[in-house]
């Protein structure tokens, strides 16, 4: 199960009603936050969110308007007694940015580790979680910038009958189940693949800001249970503009969806203009594109399960998995 929750939606500067980019992904006790605009910390505390368990912080490039909260919210964890150590992914000069930003956060009780990212990909593993793996693609930007994709691997079912067949004693039922080998001390030694049946689907959640269309963000959303993207402008009139900055169109993000294969199941625009008072008003438009699609909004938040679970919108209402439905469903509510 994965917690999602889109902290701010804004680009280039914070409005009254909307803070700018951040996303936070809950798993197992820890968070994992993708870029931190200012505003961040305060969004977190309207959803009654800890900056204490945030065990990584993934940055897509570093302009003003995805980092600059940072340091605020440095203080904040310091002030949670956090004494664990935070990874910070981002690109290359990851560690020159965030340390000029801490010339205002200088003493922390807590160490910071970094992972820059030079290669069009990377996939590690989130710290102490061997079943979520985090992938790091570039984009098309006008600095280098990155977006992400998160996965929950699933194990398979556990085989009761055939853990007996084979005389595997009950004590080391839970421990396989968990993927550890066991060597008993007489020398007999019971592995995982005995009893555990094949991988079933596990979770995807793909983010994407401050891009063109590309290539990498269409292979990256592809088969997503939810994918986030940028829609920086809601009109095609704004195309020239989007070209020139490096941005997208509502249509042109939600043309990237429809040609990922297999599709995401549901799609949440984010990181509007400005200008875009009320991004929602253009969302019919891309729909006929790409009908999952709706206009994210801060706080908006989903609990992602399984497949033979549902998932759920914040205030607890059940979301069809049918990729069509999971639109209408969540456009009602947005």
């Amino acid at each position: 199960m994965l917690d999602i929750c889109l902290l701010g939606t804004g680009g280039m500067m914070p409005l009254p009603y909307r803070w700018l980019t951040s996303l936070l992904v809950r798993y197992n006790g820890k968070s994992i936050l993708i870029d931190c605009g200012e505003g961040t910390q305060i969004a977190m505390k309207k959803k009654s969110l800890s900056p204490n368990p945030i065990d990584v912080i993934l940055f897509t490039h570093y302009h003003a308007d995805h980092i600059s909260g940072l340091p605020g919210l440095l203080l904040s964890m310091a002030n949670s007694e956090r004494t664990d150590p935070v990874l910070m992914v981002g690109p290359k000069g990851l560690s020159r940015v965030v340390g000029s930003l801490r010339v205002i956060a200088p003493d922390l009780p807590f160490e910071i580790r970094y992972r820059e990212l030079t290669l069009p990909q990377e996939t590690f593993e989130m710290p102490g979680e061997k079943d979520l793996h985090i992938t790091a693609f570039h984009v098309n930007h006008r600095v280098s910038c990155y977006g992400y994709s998160l996965t929950l691997d699933r194990a398979g079912r556990f085989d009761a009958e055939r853990a007996k067949a084979q005389d595997i004693p009950i004590k080391c039922w839970n421990r396989l189940q968990r993927g550890e080998t066991i060597t008993l001390e007489d020398g007999t030694v019971y592995t995982p693949d005995m009893v555990m049946g094949p991988a079933r689907k596990g979770l995807k959640v793909t983010y994407c800001t401050d891009s063109r269309p590309t290539k990498s963000i269409v292979e990256a959303a592809s088969g997503a249970d939810l994918f986030i993207c940028e829609g920086m402008y809601g009109t095609d009139d704004k195309l020239d503009k989007a070209k020139d900055k490096k941005h997208m169109t509502f249509s042109e993000a939600a043309q990237m969806a429809r040609d990922a294969e297999p599709s995401p199941k549901r799609m949440w625009l984010t990181h509007f203009s400005p200008a875009e008072n009320h991004p929602e008003s253009f969302i019919p438009d891309a729909q006929k594109i790409f009908p999952p699609v709706i206009a994210g909004r801060d706080g908006k938040s989903l609990t992602l399960r399984f497949e033979d679970e549902e998932a759920q919108d914040e205030d607890g209402t059940e979301i069809a998995e049918n990729a069509e439905n999971a639109g209408i469903a969540e456009n009602k509510e947005a």
